[in-house]
């Protein structure tokens, strides 16, 4: 039997009962915690399935960009300035965690890439570039992605209270242009993909559905459930890729990196509310907005909290641009003034 056929059963399972108990983003949290758990602790060997992360993001993707409009857009192209400085600043806090993993006596390349707040496997793939230790690279992007999962949405779900159930539930269903916009995703995503763009699955539906709803003041919606599917499939997908040899492999290093994620996630919210003051811009997006972590969870951690999805996934997109583009020329300008 295939060692990832129980993956999605023990995902489903734990979706449910962390939606049982009003956990938020709970087929996310609740699937990732389940295959964790049943991995560390119970010592399964639950494996990924192989196409449910990307499928996941597909339509987690079509469904953020669902969320603009003409106007919206506008919005978001009035204060540019300070969506760039939001990124530039969560770039920033990259920082503290090569502060201190430096410290502690790492090499300087396994310290920077390790602490860049941008995608796992593209930081994996510039430390190898320039010497860094993959094993502790990969390690400290899953564990910062894993802390602002389970820490982000809590904390902002415990600090706005529970939205009205219907908070998104505007527009329409409409199956003709849902499934142009689904196809027009996974297109762009396969040439992404071909082309080894950085998150093709999430970035491609989001720019094709984004575009549809703008370009053809679109008011859609997914149909209901079709969010906590993606969820599911993301979170099982996520769990798979931690083990008991995970935690026990580099306790310090594991210690390090919680400190330097909870460090970051602190200067990045203190930032946000100074460039609040700036704009006409509601902190508590912008705040969301500068965590440190990935685009598919923390756009969706503001959909199901009634905060404004589209400057969210606009800084979220802005802040992996600047670490996709400024990393590795940096990195290597340090290493020559060092």
């Amino acid at each position: 039997m295939p060692n990832w056929l129980l993956t999605p059963v023990a995902g489903a399972a734990g979706g449910y009962l962390a939606s049982l108990i009003g956990w938020p983003l709970p087929w996310m949290v609740g699937s990732l915690l389940a295959v964790i758990l049943l991995r560390c602790l119970v010592g399964l060997d639950l494996r990924e399935v192989p196409g449910a992360r990307k499928s996941g993001q597909w339509l987690v993707g079509t469904g953020i960009g669902l969320h603009f409009s003409p106007a919206v857009l506008e919005q978001v192209v009035q204060h540019g300035g300070l969506l760039v400085a939001g990124a530039l600043l969560t770039s920033l806090t990259c920082l503290i965690g090569i502060a201190l993993l430096r410290s502690a006596g790492h090499d300087r390349a396994t310290a920077y890439f390790a602490s860049m707040p941008g995608g796992a496997s593209e930081m994996v793939n510039l430390g190898l570039r320039n010497g860094a230790n993959a094993g502790q690279v990969a390690a400290g992007q899953s564990l910062r992605l894993l802390l602002v999962v389970l820490c982000v949405p809590a904390l902002f779900q415990w600090w706005l209270g529970v939205p009205p159930a219907l908070a998104h539930a505007s527009g329409a269903v409409q199956p003709a242009w849902l499934l142009l916009l689904l196809a027009g995703g996974a297109t762009l995503a396969l040439l992404g993909q071909h082309l080894r763009q950085p998150n093709p699955w999430l970035l491609g539906p989001i720019l094709v559905s984004a575009l549809g709803c703008v370009l053809f003041d679109l008011d859609l919606r997914l149909p209901t459930g079709t969010s906590q599917v993606g969820q599911w499939l993301i979170g099982s997908a996520l769990g798979c890729h931690f083990s008991r040899e995970f935690f026990r492999g580099a306790p310090r290093f594991v210690v390090l990196v919680v400190l330097a994620t909870g460090l970051a996630m602190l200067a990045a919210g203190l930032a946000a509310e100074a460039l609040s003051w700036l704009g006409n811009l509601d902190p508590r997006s912008l705040m969301l907005g500068m965590m440190p972590g990935g685009i598919a969870e923390l756009s969706l951690t503001a959909e199901a909290l009634a905060l404004s999805v589209p400057l969210i996934t606009g800084l979220q997109v802005l802040r992996l641009m600047c670490v996709l583009f400024f990393a590795e020329p940096l990195f290597r300008i340090w290493q020559r003034r060092l």
